[in-house]
């Protein structure tokens, strides 16, 4: 068997890898093994040596690796350079960051009897399991800290984004990494669970469906293993009467169509007062339809294809069933001619409670614009989903703003008059649906640790 990736703008086939055997899978893990009891006794110097090492080589292939993703999921070049310099920023971040996160906690307690503190010590080998939406960002916002803690890692990467597997798996073997400590693995789901059932695997990290993260969750789960998922989302956006309309439509427009509409912080659902939602509307739409769609490679275009033809018409399907039930298509809504995965930038409006627009996530460039009669209609409609990724609210009112993000929305990452988006300084994950544990941040790299307390007594020379 070969993963095979497939342009999806124009059907050709980019890169063929062959399939992880059994034995070389067997080897990866006792490979990972040897080599992790060597790095966790390295030095913080030494493994941010690698990582900016890594960072350097990042920025030098800047271009070669968003080529790489335009060609194999159909991401726009310019948005592809972004994420490569984000992940040379991650590995920076925790390269100089990471031994001040781990120093040993002493704790508040004058009276004890000994000496005693907190360590954190690496668990040992962590399996990722990674989407094709972010195919390098996904890899390096885990790998970074999972590294820098002195953790073997073991890669699953999406079937359709082989190339870029290939690629990060290369950039950490040049930047000095010790052997075996980072391997992509060309494997299905099936041999995924036994990988996760495996003594020599410690840990497992996710980010993908919800169905996905059951699955993986109910595995890790039988085999006692710790887990982080970073699960799906349907962001909403809540548009109070004060709003500053031009600004709150811009971003909700180009968080909307960042990726082609296929991340799973993009904004979804646009929950607007009354008092301002026809002025909204109008400026959305207007946003939407300057979107240019085409050619991944174009450096002028916004919204590129759908990573994969299914994909595309799985969120049609989605969008078709929401107009049967009631909501209404002012924007789009028919998928494009010719060859390649595209989908016109969608807007739908009045969707009604249980519908696909209101209810799931819809992976693409699909907004979905929800009327409130006051703000506690809106913070109603904003947590009535099973996802709790993120959301915003927009107000001149920043306190207020403040307020409604702290204490009303049901999310892992709130933001007022702006979009939600990823930052190597600050926490990232999700509640309800939208998964549990954190990436990123101190809280991030403290995920695959074993938090160990040490209790000293006697004389200590």
């Amino acid at each position: 068997m070969t993963w095979t990736s497939i342009d999806p703008s124009t059907g050709d086939v980019v890169t063929r890898v062959p399939e992880t055997s059994a034995e070389e899978a067997e080897e990866a893990l006792d490979a990972a093994l040897r080599a992790q009891r060597q790095w966790r006794r390295a030095s913080f110097a030494e493994r941010a040596a690698v990582l900016e090492r890594a960072a350097e080589l990042l920025r030098a292939r800047v271009d070669a690796h968003a080529e790489l993703m335009a060609r194999e999921m159909g991401k726009p070049v310019r948005q592809g350079r972004a994420e490569v310099e984000k992940c040379a920023w991650v590995c920076e971040y925790y390269a100089d960051r990471a031994e001040d996160q781990l120093a040993p906690v002493q704790p508040d307690a004058s009276d004890l009897a000994g000496r005693a503190y907190v360590a954190f010590e690496p668990l040992g080998t962590v399996l990722a399991v990674m989407p094709w939406n972010f195919p390098f960002w996904q890899v390096f916002r885990f790998a970074a800290p999972t590294l820098m803690a002195g953790n073997a890692t073991l890669l699953k990467h999406a079937p359709n984004v082989p190339g870029c597997a290939r690629a990060i798996e290369r950039v950490f073997t040049e930047a000095g990494l010790p052997e075996g400590l980072f391997r992509s693995l060309y494997i299905d789901v099936e041999r995924t669970h036994a990988l996760i059932r495996d003594r020599r695997v410690a840990a497992v990290t996710l980010t993908g469906s919800v169905r996905a993260g059951r699955a993986v969750a109910a595995t890790a789960g039988e085999a006692l293993k710790k887990t982080v998922l970073e699960l799906g989302g349907s962001d909403p956006y809540i548009v109070l009467a004060d709003a500053d309309l031009d600004r709150a439509a811009g971003a909700c427009v180009e968080s909307r169509l960042i990726n082609s509409g296929q991340s799973c912080i993009a904004a979804k659902r646009f929950i607007v007062l009354d008092e301002v939602y026809e002025a909204f509307l109008e400026r959305v739409i207007a946003g939407m339809s300057a979107a240019r769609v085409g050619s991944p490679l174009d450096e002028a275009t916004d919204v590129g294809p759908l990573a994969r033809l299914d994909l595309r018409d799985a969120l049609h399907e989605q969008v078709a069933r929401s107009v049967g039930a009631g909501a209404r298509c002012v924007l789009g809504g028919e998928p494009a001619g010719g060859p390649g995965a595209f989908y016109p930038p969608t807007v739908l409006v009045d969707a009604p409670a249980g519908s696909p627009a209101y209810r799931e996530e819809l992976f693409g460039p699909v907004a979905v614009v929800l009327r409130a009669r006051d703000e506690a209609e809106a913070v109603r409609l904003a947590n009535d989903t099973p996802f709790g990724l993120g959301g915003g609210v927009f107000t001149r009112d920043a306190a207020r703003g403040e307020a409604l993000a702290r204490y009303e929305l049901e999310v892992g990452s709130a933001f007022v008059n702006t979009y939600v988006r990823s930052d190597p300084r600050l926490p990232f994950g999700g509640v309800k649906e939208s998964g549990y544990g954190r990436e990123l941040g101190a809280f991030g790299i403290r995920e695959f640790v074993n938090v160990k307390t040490i209790w000293v007594e006697g004389d200590v020379r």
